[in-house]
């Protein structure tokens, strides 16, 4: 969601920044732009497309500049329009880019700066901050940026460059992530590190409320008191060159593809499940734990939903999942003695992070992130972490990172189960086991692709769907109708099986698709008689069912037989052809799979 590029080099960087806009468009945007300091002031170009037609422009324009900043811009203030896409300008001086959303004044600050003479041209709560950064200028950018920004409430980090300063960009960030990127007589700026793949090896990321200045020698960063800060280096091996597609169409098909192999690198090594795993002091936490709070958004969200049929069976363990957006706006009654589990694939997830900090206000002390980012905001704010290893995920419908997480948190639910006495050496044994299997078992779930395109064909015709599940599976029957709404359009809901009758079941006609997740499991029985609820109201039922469920094909009952049932790990497997139909209804449909309208990747806004 919204992404920043700047530098300050001695060459043309307009490339740089171009390429790093590419790299960032796995964030989801809807227009993107490009300004460089020129003789006369700051030049642009601007695009409600694709970045590869505001790089036709820049080609076009000659633009080129020793100092620019770049931005794709996922609209929340003003509807994705040229006027109201990044870079903004005030005076024909100043340039600014800003991810995030000003929460306090804006509106009062805009009726000021009109009273000074700015002239606004745009919707957006961003051409405040650029003319108030204007209008407090004297000659230091530095300082004019720590004095708007000290009047700014809300999550945000920009950057700024002004004509007077040819070669510095002044940036600032609260609650939106921003990585200063270290080079040799140049030096860089983005949300990403990703963004700067191939530019620098050397990062520093920033923290809450530093503004930073970035020139051709070096970097000068203050905290949010105005002190010099001195902030760590780190080096990160280089992403390499942009993800490639390879045989496959889409990214998301190929992120389906690389889940075994993402399962297999996130698996731990060791021979036993250990709590060194989540944390050098991860022992001792757990053993003052009594229960755990478990926050996140969106797919996140229905991983730790089935990961408290693990925790609550496997542990023993009482835990609550709340949606992170909703947490910090409600009273609750705090637990210190809570272990506090945030997820998120990002770890800049806006919602879940300013969740994670209301638990600590209430004097939660115990946290833990389930995180696929080691350097992100999250995992440096929580005491201990799992790092799944998904690898980048460019498609913005989530897939491999949803099952490493998954994987994450049964490693979790098992180790505590272990230290609470509640597994036996045979049962770790056994869970080990299992999850060393998991790749292949979901290779042998990936061949079933044939069967659900055609299925999908099916599918791409329909304008409504429910998805059913049970216990362990419910969870992922709403992921799979998330999905299908994700990327398809198609309206999709899923429900407890057992609620067909309370309601639902009006719905059900022959028109109503109805997708059925069906593992052979304690609930079974209960499943099959749903599903002639289903088909007495001449329902059509789309059902994965395990290979030993004894569920035909039938008139009005279509059934993919899945490789094996799995057991406790059956979400892992089940949540696979979920993935994969909707994927291919949403190419039957034509959408843009990988970059679904009005969504993003990475949610830095509230």
């Amino acid at each position: 969601m919204c992404g920043i590029v700047g530098a300050v080099a001695q060459r043309n960087i307009v490339p740089v920044l171009i390429e790093g806009l590419r790299r960032l468009e796995y964030r989801g945007y809807d227009s993107c732009g490009v300004a460089v300091l020129g003789a006369e002031g700051p030049r642009r170009a601007r695009s409600v497309a694709r970045v590869a037609d505001l790089d036709d422009q820049v080609r076009e324009n000659h633009l080129e500049g020793v100092t620019g900043i770049a931005h794709t811009r996922w609209a929340t203030h003003g509807a994705p329009v040229t006027d109201n896409a990044h870079p903004i300008f005030s005076k024909d001086a100043l340039a600014l880019v800003h991810n995030g959303i000003i929460e306090n004044n804006y509106e009062s600050l805009r009726e000021m700066l009109r009273g000074k003479g700015y002239e606004f041209v745009s919707q957006t709560d961003t051409e405040v901050i650029a003319h108030l950064v204007h209008s407090l200028y004297k000659g230091d950018l530095f300082a004019a940026v720590r004095e708007a920004v000290s009047q700014l409430h809300g999550a945000y980090a920009i950057a700024v460059l002004h004509k007077d300063q040819p070669h510095k960009v002044v940036s600032a960030r609260q609650g939106s992530p921003l990585v200063v990127g270290l080079g040799d007589g140049e030096n860089f700026l983005a949300s990403d590190a990703l963004a700067l793949a191939g530019s620098t090896e050397r990062f520093i990321f920033l923290e809450e409320g530093d503004v930073c200045e970035l020139s051709l020698n070096g970097v000068r960063i203050a905290d949010r008191d105005g002190g010099e800060a001195e902030r760590e280096v780190r080096h990160v091996a280089a992403y390499g060159s942009a993800a490639e597609l390879g045989p496959y169409r889409h990214f998301m098909q190929k992120e389906i593809f690389e889940q075994p192999r993402a399962i297999t690198d996130t698996i731990p090594q060791a021979d036993s499940f250990d709590a060194s795993i989540f944390g050098e002091n991860a022992a001792k936490v757990f053993s003052e734990i009594d229960s755990l709070l478990i926050l996140a958004c969106g797919t996140s969200y229905y991983s730790g939903l089935t990961a408290k049929y693990w925790l609550e069976s496997i542990a023993k363990i009482p835990t609550q999942v709340e949606i992170a957006s909703e947490y910090r706006y409600r009273e609750s009654l705090p637990n210190p003695k809570a272990l506090v589990v945030v997820i998120s694939q990002s770890g800049e997830t806006a919602d879940t992070l300013a969740a994670l900090k209301h638990a600590q206000s209430l004097g939660h002390k115990h946290t833990l992130a389930v995180c696929n980012v080691g350097t992100s905001a999250m995992v440096r704010q929580t005491e201990l972490a799992f790092l799944t290893h998904a690898g980048r995920e460019i498609g913005v419908a989530s897939t491999k990172a949803f099952t490493t997480q998954l994987v994450g948190l049964f490693v979790l639910a098992v180790t505590l189960g272990k230290l609470r006495g509640r597994v036996t050496e045979g049962q770790e044994a056994d869970y080990l086991r299992q999850l060393r299997h998991l790749p292949a078992a979901l290779n042998s779930a990936l061949t079933l692709e044939p069967q659900i395109i055609a299925w999908s064909e099916e599918f791409s015709c329909k304008e409504h769907a429910l998805f059913l599940g049970r216990g362990l599976h419910y969870p992922i029957a709403l992921e799979g109708a998330l999905k299908l709404k994700e990327i398809s359009y198609i309206h999709a809901e899923a429900y407890p099986a057992g609620e067909l009758k309370h309601g639902p079941l009006a719905l059900v006609t022959e028109a109503m698709p109805v997708v059925t997740v069906a593992p052979n499991d304690a609930l079974l029985e209960k499943l099959k008689s749903n599903i002639q609820e289903v088909r007495a109201r001449g329902g059509q039922l789309y059902v994965f069912a395990d290979s030993d469920a004894k569920i035909v094909n039938d008139e009005g009952l279509h059934v993919i037989r899945m490789p094996e049932h799995y057991g406790l790990l059956s979400p892992i497997l089940h949540v696979v052809p979920l993935q994969l139909l909707a994927y291919h209804t949403a190419c039957a449909r034509g959408t843009d799979v990988d970059k679904p309208r009005n969504l993003a990747k990475s949610v830095t806004v509230e």
